[in-house]
């Protein structure tokens, strides 16, 4: 098999059904297999996925995983990819939709340039702008500050203060890049096989910047590949209804990025100021959110 496309689904049938015909829908020159991973679903979901893609699951097109219980994202991802058996592997989000030929470009980019670990497309939201978060740096700390006091908006445009999501750099051209979003990401199996598999710790956010974080510390290149294209549902998708556990899992990977890449290499002065900026804005946040409900 030339690719394995595996899509988490929990409990957003509508979403997942539509990132899945975005895929079928397309005609492929490669052979590829979908592996749709359910996260212990409530609300009958993944059976109504199951009748959908009866014929697709029973020629062995489309794969369906169900896990007993919701570990999260990359736990999810993992089973599949350990099941696997693939020259390359996708992740491609169940609130995404998959543009014109993106795979087939995606592929050819990756095919013709074999130093490059992961590739990441052209995000787009569903207003034609470009989702920011599929291009950015790695959260260092001089990078979070200009981030969390607002200087990365004042002046977008500043190599010095843009480097978070890049924001100074043309989104039309494809270059090098720290890391691209969990929503596409397509590797080589012989990169996983070198730097191994998601971390678990992350439950739903981080995990992407981790990898990122290993595979180009491995020697491989992560890029931005702007020929390709995906509109991404953001916040479409039922875990919205979860603005608490999403907002705290979001300021926790911060804490495990942090303390698993960073706190060895500065001083503890840095570390303390770091936790204190992590905790305060995920209080404020938390706030914020009680306050408009």
């Amino acid at each position: 098999m030339d690719l394995s496309i595996i899509i988490v689904n929990f409990e957003t049938f509508e979403m997942t059904k539509q990132t899945v015909e975005s895929v079928l829908n397309q005609s492929h020159p490669f052979d590829y297999d979908i592996y749709v991973v359910d996260n212990a679903s409530s609300d009958g979901s993944f059976e109504s996925l199951q009748k959908t893609f009866f014929k697709e699951s029973e020629n062995g097109k489309i794969k369906f995983i169900q896990n007993p219980e919701n570990k999260g994202f990359a736990q999810a991802n993992n089973v599949a990819i350990k099941r696997a058996n693939s020259d390359y592997v996708l992740l491609l989000n169940s609130d995404t939709q998959v543009v014109g030929d993106c795979l087939e470009r995606s592929m050819h980019y990756m095919k013709n340039h074999p130093d490059t670990g992961v590739l990441g497309c052209k995000v787009l939201l569903p207003d034609g702008n470009l989702d920011k978060a599929c291009r950015r740096s790695f959260p260092e700390f001089s990078v979070s500050f200009y981030r969390m006091t607002g200087l990365s908006k004042l002046f977008p445009k500043s190599e010095r203060f843009g480097r978070y999501n890049l924001t100074y750099l043309d989104e039309d051209d494809t270059y090098e890049v720290d890391c691209v979003m969990g929503a596409f990401m397509l590797l080589r199996s012989s990169t996983i096989e070198k730097v191994g598999l998601l971390d678990e710790k992350f439950f739903m956010y981080g995990e992407d910047i981790d990898w990122c974080y290993r595979i180009k510390a491995a020697g491989w290149k992560i890029i931005y590949y702007s020929e390709a294209q995906i509109i991404h549902y953001k916040g479409s998708s039922n875990s919205k209804k979860q603005n608490k556990r999403m907002i705290h899992e979001f300021y926790r990977a911060m804490y495990i990025f942090y303390n698993k890449h960073y706190r060895e290499d500065y001083p503890m002065i840095t570390t303390l100021a770091t936790y204190m900026g992590i905790w305060s804005i995920c209080q404020f946040k938390l706030f914020k959110n009680y306050i408009t409900r």
